[in-house]
């Protein structure tokens, strides 16, 4: 481009400072987005909008919004620029305090307080509360978690390789990758989750759903803060948006300071947070959808099909058990096993619902499918049919239920038809195989395309249960397979590697014709 051209294009740019009703916004290089009214009201001078080239989404980030966001960041990033000189014994000891203070009953009865309070307002909103009441288990779960980073062996410096020549060596190391953003659901335990980057030099600024903002601001003046003082670690290694806006969410993202950006939740509100980070040009960990599929095969095993069901369905969360497969030669045995699996996990919770896909309709006995009775919603009880119909193109559909276990049922012939139903319908996250045949266990594994595969419950998709790492999230392959990573990221797992040099010749030289340097 000549000087004329870049200085013609130039003076076409300018600053966006008001929007119009109707206003054109191009996006996917040749599809346009047209704002609303009320964004053109809401829009102000300072305020940024951010148009998602995928879907033509215009995000609106007040000024105000994105100065707190832009202000987080910055801490992380400048606390990272500090954390090569501070020493694994510091990082350790932060754990051990952020534990620490945690399992003291008068820190935890403050954070106690804040989370009643966020419970009270979340329920009064209609809002769900399964993943935002703390709990004495969430507390252990939290506490246990700091003191598996505590007790992990420091991984900043690790030589993962070696490669010797004549006269010299190369060493390929692993160090820390950056300012880690970390968006998450009104889920305030995983915090601990979340400071895990820490032990790999890396520093974290989070942001947490509105719902749980007064809770995870208990946490960082009486648990976190302290902790990170006490271990001289530098102010903002762990930031917090403090921010009850949605849109700090998007502001955080779209800081190109962030070295990964990691979103915990599901639905669009995830894939919409994905979209921001990626065409900022920042890698993401994502999990949108949930929701776990279970196959039970020709020769499954009655009881161990049965209790497989009622132990995946104890509590809604990504890894609950969603979708039931169960192949036609054996429906006859199988769903009355399943139904009973479902109605003793029912009673367990508060009831049950269950979505039944046409060609099992007629395994469900009749009195099952006119029953009626209360299913628990997060804006109250509410009196409904217990079995409804469900068409195939919904089985991808997660059921967010609150204290009432909620499933699809589908009849299919094989693992086959299971396979391909899972791999067009689902968000390719975890799926089971009940059977006693290990040629079909070898057959499920080939064709379910999802990094998560078992022959039991559902419910051991965890990175703290299943490889005693606190995860910082877990990823789908809904968007497809994850290059050079796993299924469960956890603090560990963040980092880049280094390569170095050491040269014991001093006469090294890539022309080997090349003869000695002349000393004096």
């Amino acid at each position: 481009m000549d000087d004329a051209s870049a200085a013609g294009q130039a003076e076409t740019r300018g600053r966006l400072t008001a929007l119009s009703p109707g206003m054109a916004v191009p996006y996917g290089g040749d599809r346009l987005a047209f704002v609303s009214r009320e964004l053109a009201a809401a829009f102000r001078t300072g305020d940024q909008l951010l148009v998602i080239q995928d879907s033509g989404a215009l995000l609106h980030v007040p000024g105000e919004v994105q100065a707190v966001a832009h202000a987080a960041v910055g801490r992380a990033h400048a606390a990272f620029r500090q954390m090569g000189q501070i020493s694994d014994a510091a990082i350790t000891a932060f754990f051990a305090a952020f534990a620490a203070r945690l399992a003291d009953d008068a820190v935890w009865a403050v954070i106690a307080d804040a989370n009643a309070a966020d419970v009270a307002t979340a329920q009064g909103r209609g809002r769900s509360t399964t993943r935002l009441a703390l709990s004495a288990q969430m507390r252990a779960d939290m506490i246990a978690g700091l003191e598996a980073w505590r007790d992990a062996a420091p991984a900043r410096g690790r030589v993962l390789e070696t490669v010797r020549h004549d006269g010299w060596s190369v060493e390929q190391v692993m160090a820390p990758l950056g300012v880690v953003g970390f968006v998450f659901e009104g889920r305030p335990n995983v915090f601990a989750d979340a400071t895990g980057v820490l032990r790999t030099g890396n520093t974290v600024v989070f942001r947490i759903g509105s719902d749980a903002l007064g809770t995870a601001r208990a946490i960082v003046s009486e648990a976190l803060d302290p902790a990170l003082a006490a271990a001289g670690l530098p102010p903002g290694a762990a930031a917090l948006v403090n921010s009850a806006e949605r849109s700090a969410g998007w502001a955080m993202f779209s800081d190109t300071r962030l070295a990964l950006a990691v979103a915990r939740g599901s639905g669009p509100a995830v894939a919409q947070l994905g979209a921001v980070a990626r065409q900022t040009g920042t890698p993401v960990s994502l999990h949108g959808t949930g929701g776990a599929w279970m196959v039970a095969d020709a020769s499954a095993d009655p009881d161990r099909f049965a209790a497989a069901v009622y132990h995946s369905l104890d509590r809604k969360v990504c890894n609950t058990l969603n979708v039931v497969c169960i192949a036609r030669d054996q429906a006859k045995a199988l769903t009355p096993r399943f139904l009973e699996a479902l109605e003793a996990a029912g009673q367990r919770r508060k009831g049950w619902k269950l979505h039944v896909c046409a060609a099992a309709w007629d395994f469900v006995p009749h009195h099952w499918r006119i029953r009626r009775g209360p299913v628990v919603r997060a804006e109250g009880v509410a009196e409904e049919a217990l079995v409804e119909p469900l068409a195939e193109s919904e089985l991808g559909r997660e059921w967010e239920w609150e204290e009432t276990p909620e499933v699809s049922l589908v009849i299919v012939d094989d693992v086959a038809e299971a396979a391909q139903l899972f791999n067009r319908h689902s968000p390719r996250f975890a799926a089971s195989l009940i059977s006693e045949d290990p040629a079909a266990h070898e057959l499920f594994y080939a064709l379910f395309d999802a990094p998560f595969t078992g022959d039991g419950f559902t419910r051991w998709v965890d990175g703290q249960y299943a490889l005693n790492r606190p995860e910082l999230g877990l990823s789908n392959w809904e968007h497809g397979r994850l290059f050079a990573r796993g299924g469960v990221l956890a603090g560990d797992g963040v980092f880049t590697v280094r390569a170095r040099v050491r040269q014991t010749d001093p006469d090294l030289d890539r022309n080997p014709a090349s003869s000695a340097w002349p000393r004096p």
